[in-house]
């Protein structure tokens, strides 16, 4: 283990090492192509910063909150460094739980409800109804981090109505919801026990400036800001986040790119023999009974996707995100045509007659 690695904070599997890869495959970091993440590859463009931007603290009527406001349309909410803070932090503010939590999923979900000392269950999305009434905290991420399964509101909300009645929780995480914002559970009003986490690191591409919002009534915004202190998201984080939440423009135009990606990608891996199970506009997701040999091939070539084959998950499988640019597209496309078709093929009973 590098040193750098010392003190890593979970051991949790996440997509974007490209250094340790870079190091474990011997290919230097500029050749590889990164689909790990999700990200938007051609994310907002970052201005220049003012230098009093550094040399202050960072100030909570900088507008922040008022353009974070206006872009999802909610009447308040509270800024944070990512919605990674958010995940953390909620678990403190209730007492010993039942927590369910809809998989598979962004596993830092389920990490830090354990940390906090609760009772935490895997549900399958179809098996919510009837866990329920044994839950005081259901946990969704919409569109699903990585099968890209989406919840209607009709259904979130009925969810939602059940918790609430015993004082429980629905956390909504929207991570991946910016291009299709009309499906979002905002829109649907604050409410006591509803909890929705928004973050500027997928549709805008900004992952590094670890901004994120959450959408909740005052009270527990209160709480929740009173537990994770002063100046989480740093003043130079704030600046872009403004005005990337301001550009309209930009996000419309890209809206339509990505839902065009989205479907150009899906159809590149119909036409190179992959069933894709599902995804979104800025991923797309591979089921296979041996996902960790073709995550391998893909290495080889200088390519990371993520892989979810964790010793306790039932279904392994990768997650592909977009190409940035017609060369990545051509490297894609040449590594999937180069993958054996007998590798291709996801169900093991299904090889004997290939």
């Amino acid at each position: 283990m590098s040193k750098g690695n010392l003190f890593q904070h979970t051991g949790l599997s996440h997509g974007g090492n490209i250094l340790a890869m870079a190091e474990k495959y011997n290919i230097p970091v500029k050749q590889w192509l990164d689909l790990s993440t999700g990200l938007n590859p051609n994310g907002w463009s970052v201005p220049v910063i003012p230098e009093h931007v550094w040399q202050t603290l960072p100030q909570e009527e900088d507008g922040l909150q008022e353009a974070a406001c206006q872009y999802y349309a909610c009447d308040y909410c509270l800024p944070v460094a990512g919605s990674q803070a958010a995940i953390e932090t909620l678990p403190t503010l209730r007492n010993l739980s039942n927590v369910g939590i809809v998989s598979p999923t962004y596993a830092e979900h389920e990490h830090s409800w354990k940390k906090a000392g609760h009772h935490v269950n895997r549900i399958d999305i179809n098996d919510v109804e009837s866990e329920l009434e044994h839950l005081d905290v259901l946990v969704v991420i919409n569109p699903n981090n990585p099968t890209g399964h989406q919840v209607s509101v009709e259904t979130l909300l009925l969810w939602h109505q059940q918790l609430s009645k015993k004082g429980g929780w629905l956390v909504v995480d929207e991570a991946f919801m910016d291009v299709t914002p009309e499906l979002s559970l905002v829109d649907s009003g604050i409410r006591p026990g509803l909890i929705i986490l928004r973050s500027l690191g997928k549709f805008f591409g900004l992952a590094g400036v670890r901004c994120g919002f959450v959408i909740a009534d005052k009270e527990l915004l209160s709480l929740l800001a009173d537990k994770i202190g002063p100046w989480s998201v740093t003043g130079p984080s704030r600046y872009i986040a403004i005005q990337a939440l301001k550009d309209k423009k930009w996000q419309s135009e890209t809206r339509n790119i990505l839902q065009s990606e989205g479907q150009k990608i899906t159809e590149l891996f119909k036409e190179q023999g992959f069933i894709v199970e599902g995804g979104c506009a800025l991923f797309q997701w591979v089921k296979h009974y041996n996902a960790r040999e073709l995550f391998e091939l893909f290495a080889r070539q200088g390519i990371l996707v993520r892989l979810f084959d964790e010793k306790d998950v039932t279904v392994t499988s990768l997650r592909f995100g977009l190409p940035k640019d017609k060369h990545q597209w051509q490297r894609l496309e040449k590594a999937l045509s180069s993958i054996p078709d007998s590798v291709k093929i996801n169900d093991k009973e299904e090889i004997a007659h290939v």
